[in-house]
């Protein structure tokens, strides 16, 4: 299976990811009303969730495109390289989320969203 369509679940995997960094050794996490609790976060814990969300809210959008660009038949070669720019960028805006580097992120954000642009403007020159 090409990298471009394991990288729907990388993507999937990575608001997790910033979810479990969000909460490891926090003190007197409430399971009964998470959203409570993260929404009392600070620093790099409150940045982590906020990560986690955004990511949340990249995944959709890329899937579909990546979904439609699939079935549009768009070269695996093609999406690959695509893939890769997408979650190395998500990677990176999720680190400069925690690193606190507001700047940096939002490129970080603005590549993958080119990324995601590509994906339909690829599948609709097929």
């Amino acid at each position: 299976m090409p990298f471009a369509l394991w990288s729907v679940l990388i993507a999937a995997c990575l608001p997790l990811l910033w979810a479990v960094i969000s909460k490891i050794g926090a003190r007197r996490y409430d399971n009964h009303a998470p959203r409570a609790w993260l929404a009392n976060l600070d620093g790099y814990r409150q940045r982590a969730n906020w990560a986690q969300m955004n990511a949340w809210e990249a995944f959709s959008p890329y899937a579909a495109g990546m979904v439609l660009a699939w079935v549009r038949q768009v070269p695996a070669t093609t999406l690959d390289l695509v893939a890769g720019v997408f979650i190395a960028a998500r990677v990176l805006h999720g680190v400069l989320y925690l690193a606190d580097k507001a700047a940096w992120r939002s490129l970080s954000w603005l590549i993958g969203f080119a990324s995601v642009i590509a994906l339909f403007v690829l599948a609709a020159r097929v």
